[in-house]
């Protein structure tokens, strides 16, 4: 099993795709906190503004701003397991380990293992900047206040289960391009509407999981806040949603035929 776990994490480095979706996610999420630090208690017309620097909600956004990479986990979760069907490695693969289960078992605590490293490093990049960015401001350089631990902890756990619902949903839909289509038009636009329109729903949405364990609303503290479940409840709704997403990577590959 360790051989096949081992075999399978040299795969995912054997090209540079992890490398380019890691650039995007430290991106996206530099982006946001870079969005933050500018326009942090900066009145705009109207009279309103963002808190400053030095308000908890603030704080937790700008930490929270890694999480926006989790999308491209996922997608690089869809890649892993429909790139082998696409390029016919999949059948190989079965020849090599004809138990499946062991294969898939690997592959899933690999790619698992993978994300949580993944989400590690964009974690590491969001605090190398945001750290001096709040002391410039005049903000808390302190990474033990208003939940960052739990903030960044929950990020990089976020990560490692995105990861198994990438591969769940790239064997769901085996065709690569329409499952990262899907993927991206579920986190960005399904979830979004769901979310403002319906916020009692939009709560259980793996996006609302991950709002729960970075201990952001949206609001800041306004009444526009989102409802949003305990870090708790965030925890055990991302942990069940990465359980259904293997189950069905498992239950999908495991029984399909492969020519």
């Amino acid at each position: 099993m360790i051989r096949l776990i081992r075999a399978e994490l040299l795969k995912i480095r054997s090209t540079r795709m992890w490398l380019g979706m890691l650039g995007l996610s430290v991106g996206f999420s530099l982006l946001g906190l870079g969005f933050y630090l500018a326009l942090a208690g900066v009145e705009m017309e109207g009279g309103q503004s963002l808190p400053p620097v030095t308000d908890p909600d603030m704080v937790r956004a700008i930490y929270a701003s890694a999480s926006s990479g989790v999308l491209f986990m996922m997608i690089l979760g869809i890649i892993g397991i429909s790139g082998e069907y696409r390029h016919g490695t999949i059948t190989q693969a079965f020849l090599v380990t004809p138990r499946r289960g062991r294969l898939l078992a690997a592959k899933l605590v690999s790619y698992f293992v993978f994300g949580l490293g993944f989400g590690l490093a964009t974690v590491l990049a969001t605090v190398a900047v945001a750290v001096p960015g709040l002391a410039i401001r005049g903000g808390s350089a302190s990474l033990l206040d208003h939940d960052v631990p739990t903030i960044l902890g929950g990020t990089v756990l976020a990560m490692g289960l995105y990861a198994l619902v990438g591969l769940g949903l790239g064997a769901l839909i085996r065709n690569q391009v329409a499952a990262i289509l899907v993927a991206v038009g579920w986190v960005q636009i399904v979830e979004a509407i769901v979310t403002v329109a319906v916020p009692q729903v939009g709560q259980w949405l793996p996006g609302g999981a991950v709002r729960a364990v970075t201990r952001t609303t949206g609001g800041f503290g306004g009444l526009d806040e989102l409802n949003t479940l305990p870090v708790w409840g965030g925890v055990l709704l991302l942990l069940a949603y990465g359980l259904v997403f293997a189950a069905i990577a498992a239950v999908t590959t495991v029984r399909r035929d492969i020519t």
